[in-house]
C-alpha cells in the first residue's frame, strides 16, 4: 500500500470525442493528495466519461493522464492498484453473496484500518441479507454493497460516480456518514449533480467549461 499524501493524478490537455462531437476538450488539471474534488454537470454532460478516463479504463481522444507518486510516473497498467472506483454501470459479481464478494476482494486489495469481513457487514447494514446472492438484492442493497467495497478498500485515489443511486433517505444519510468516517487522508472524485453526494468536495470542476 502507497502512502497516504504521496500521489498525483494530472490531466495535461484531455479530450474525447464520438465522431465529430466532442464531449469535452482542452480539460488541464490535477488531482492532489488528501483533497476531495466534485465533477459537476447535467446528465450526459461528460462526467461518467471524464471518470472513466481517470481510471485508466478509457483512452482519451488526445491528451495525457499520469499518476505520480513522489515525482515518479506509474505505469498504466498499475494505476488500478492505486484507486476504488464506485459507479452504475459497475457490476459486482451476482454469483456471489457479499462475504464471498468481500472476501474476493481482500484477497488483491485489503480494507482500511485491518476491517474484517464481519466488520464490513455491520457497516453496510447487510449483515441479514449475508446469505443472499446478489442477484437477489434490491438495487439499493447492492448500491450499498458497491459502495463499503469501494470506500473501505485500503487505496490513496477514491473515485465515486453518483455514489447515492437507488438509495432512499436513510440509504443517502448512511452514505454521508460513511464518506464522514473512513475517507480521512485520500484523494477523493466525485461525479455528480447532487449536492449531497459532493457537499464535503472543498474543489469543483465544472464540466460545461470544457466544451
Amino acid at each position: 500500500m502507497v502512502k497516504m499524501g504521496d500521489i498525483k493524478v494530472k490531466l495535461n490537455n484531455i479530450g474525447k470525442r464520438y465522431g465529430y462531437e466532442w464531449v469535452f476538450k482542452e480539460l488541464t488539471c490535477s488531482f492532489d493528495e488528501q483533497k476531495s474534488y466534485a465533477i459537476l454537470g447535467n446528465n450526459g454532460s461528460g462526467k461518467s466519461t471524464l471518470m472513466q478516463i481517470i481510471a485508466g479504463s478509457l483512452m482519451p481522444s488526445k491528451g495525457e493522464l499520469s499518476y505520480q507518486i513522489e515525482g515518479k510516473i506509474i505505469v498504466p497498467e498499475n494505476y488500478y492498484t492505486y484507486l476504488s472506483w464506485c459507479a452504475p454501470y459497475i457490476e459486482p459479481i451476482n454469483d456471489f453473496t457479499l462475504p464471498e464478494l468481500l472476501r474476493f476482494q481482500q484477497q488483491f486489495k485489503p480494507f482500511i484500518y485491518n476491517l474484517t469481513v464481519d466488520d464490513i457487514l455491520k457497516i453496510s447494514e447487510l449483515n441479514t441479507a449475508k446469505h443472499k446472492l446478489l442477484r437477489y438484492y434490491s438495487s439499493g442493497m447492492k448500491q450499498r454493497a458497491k459502495l463499503v467495497m469501494a470506500v473501505l478498500a485500503d487505496t490513496p485515489i477514491l473515485l465515486l460516480d453518483e455514489p447515492t443511486s437507488n438509495l432512499d433517505k436513510m440509504g443517502i444519510q448512511w452514505y454521508q456518514s460513511l464518506i464522514q468516517q473512513y475517507t480521512q487522508n485520500r484523494l477523493i472524485i466525485v461525479a455528480s449533480n447532487q449536492s449531497y453526494e459532493y457537499d464535503f468536495c472543498s474543489e469543483k470542476i465544472w464540466i460545461k467549461n470544457y466544451r
